[in-house]
């Protein structure tokens, strides 16, 4: 005998009415070995002995042949598939939403123009079916009700949240809450919400209905909002022993950019706002460094906005970060001309600073090392010797690139006479950093293992990815360049396991992998390696590094005699 107890959510609810006498009802059948129970439950929640299954979502094929067995139309279509991959293969939503288009009769332009119009709100049928009916059913069981009136607050925050909720987090965000950690196990219980990597989470159609409509009326959400902004708060400075607690945004940055994307467009002139906007770039040059959607609010503010310039430089930052140095030069030529309106001194002499940097990355020496010199006056006559450090050393990088070299060795050394010996090991260990530099193109090779070596020995204290990154890749160069390809090899692993998922960094780190093969020989392997420096430049629009990449491949082409094609590489020949 098969019983089949379907939907059985209500009465298995642990604190529903007469579940403790149904549950043992069906703990006692459950021992007979001739009757077999099936139960089909939202409720994660079974009785002893019973084998949990949990039933995933949908492929995209076996999406699509739901939909279209229903829909009942043999012309599929590719914007149907997104639609369905944007309902999270959620059968349930699937098969709604084709019942819906099958006795409205829409064909496939009305029904995507309904989708875009209504979303999740369109999965209702003429038989009073819907999506929204059996959340609220779940909504209304005695077991989430138990949780008290926050509870729905909750899953909105979730719902809200691409990434959902770090279980890590739920401490800072919801600290008014006192039973925050049973509320989220039971969202799972109730199968509203699901973990992955960490988070709880929803799938999107239960997101698209519970998410607020307006943020600003959820207390709640507002709520968590200035929880983020009060952690994105605190200053990074790397010579602070706290600065790798930082670090919280490499896990958060997703959820953290949509709260300002979100709160940005709805609350355009709060300065609390465009302040974390500004706070949360940085975070992400010294983090976690990729390209951001903010970009667009950012440059669209009126020039007379209080935050523009300030969020332009930092954004200027995620640029430079990610090696797309022209746009960095754009952004920093515009906060520059809006500082200097403002008469603001220190913010005026920081971005000549950064624009002399970002001369140099795109080879303008001579306009760097003006800018840099500029910014260095200003600095001298507020008397901020940090800053004047920093100017000497961007000039001493500029000096070596346009090959005065001496000019370079001294200033790099004035920036170091400027430190004390404690509290700036950061500006410390960037000054080593161009001297290994410097000494490698005056080929004192031992000079600038030695200055490279002290950099891994200061940035190893303060886990200073960059810094260590950058060492390790200077000294992987020195060694291929001496033939010694087992020491450069070892040196370039280092590096890579410093990128901390960057993918600016992971680029140049393949362009050497792909050198040293090449004075190895070892050209198709070499090709290989440049290809991907490419293709991982061409993402971040590092138009410098995939030149230097070209000169490479070139190279290898020349002596390999087989050029690639755009169809064997994957990539634009005229691009590479």
């Amino acid at each position: 005998m098969v019983i089949v107890l379907d939907n059985a959510e209500s009465i298995l609810d642990p604190q529903g009415t007469d579940a403790q006498e149904i549950y043992a009802v069906v703990e006692e059948l459950s021992r007979f070995n001739n009757i077999w129970i099936c139960i089909t439950s939202r409720i994660s929640t079974t009785p002893p002995g019973c084998k949990h299954l949990d039933i995933p979502t949908l492929s995209m094929d076996a999406a699509s042949d739901t939909f279209y067995q229903i829909y009942d139309s043999d012309t599929r279509s590719n914007v149907i598939n997104g639609i369905l991959e944007q309902l999270d293969f959620h059968p349930l939503s699937i098969t709604l939403f084709a019942t819906v288009a099958h006795q409205n009769k829409w064909n496939t332009n009305r029904l995507i123009r309904e989708w875009a119009q209504r979303r999740t709100s369109v999965l209702q049928t003429r038989h009073n079916k819907s999506l929204a009916a059996t959340i609220e059913l779940s909504l209304a069981s005695p077991l989430f009700q138990e949780l008290g009136p926050d509870a729905r607050g909750l899953l909105e925050v979730v719902a809200f949240f691409p990434q959902g909720v770090d279980e890590k987090n739920l401490d800072w965000l919801f600290p008014t809450i006192p039973n925050r950690t049973d509320a989220f196990d039971t969202f799972c219980v109730l199968s509203l919400t699901y973990r992955s990597g960490g988070f709880v989470t929803m799938l999107a159609p239960l997101r698209d209905h519970l998410s607020p409509k307006d943020p600003k009326t959820s207390p709640l959400l507002c709520a968590t909002k200035e929880h983020y902004f009060t952690r994105i708060s605190v200053k990074i400075n790397p010579n602070d022993p706290n600065f790798g607690a930082t670090r919280w945004i490499t896990s958060e940055d997703i959820n953290t950019e949509h709260l300002l994307d979100v709160f940005t467009t709805i609350d355009m002139n709060s300065d609390d706002v465009w302040n974390a906007c500004a706070n949360f770039m940085v975070y992400l040059y010294w983090h976690k460094q990729r390209p951001t959607i903010l970009k667009p609010k950012i440059e669209g503010l009126p020039d007379d906005h209080r935050f523009k310039p300030e969020c332009l430089f930092t954004l200027s930052l995620v640029f430079g970060s990610v090696g797309n140095h022209a746009e960095r030069k754009r952004v920093l030529s515009q906060a520059l001309n809006l500082w200097r309106e403002r008469g603001s001194d220190h913010q005026v002499a920081e971005t000549l600073m950064m624009l002399s940097e970002a001369n140099r990355l795109i080879g303008l020496y001579k306009e760097g090392i003006q800018r840099g010199k500029e910014a260095l006056e200003i600095y001298e006559r507020l008397g901020d010797t940090g800053r004047q450090a920093d100017c000497w050393i961007k000039l001493a990088w500029l000096f070596r690139a346009d090959e005065q070299l001496d000019a370079a060795e001294e200033a790099a050394f004035r920036a170091i006479a400027l430190l004390p010996e404690q509290g700036e090991q950061h500006r410390v260990s960037q000054s080593h950093l161009v001297l290994g530099g410097i000494y490698r193109t005056k080929g004192e090779t031992e000079k600038a293992i030695h200055h490279n070596e002290v950099v891994i020995g200061i940035a190893s204290s303060f886990n200073w990815l960059n810094q260590l990154f950058w060492a390790h890749y200077n000294l992987a160069r020195l060694f291929r360049d001496q033939g010694k390809f087992d020491d450069a090899q070892t040196h370039i692993e280092h590096a890579k396991s410093h990128t901390a998922d960057n993918t600016y960094y992971l680029g140049h780190a393949t362009e050497v992998q792909a050198a040293i093969l090449y004075k190895q020989r070892r050209l198709e392997e070499a090709r290989s390696e440049v290809l991907r420096a490419v293709d991982l430049y061409g993402k971040l629009g590092a138009a410098t590094d995939m030149e230097n990449c070209r000169k490479i491949l070139r190279d290898i082409e020349e002596q390999l005699d087989t050029p690639v094609t755009s169809g064997q590489s994957g990539f634009n020949c005229e691009l590479l």
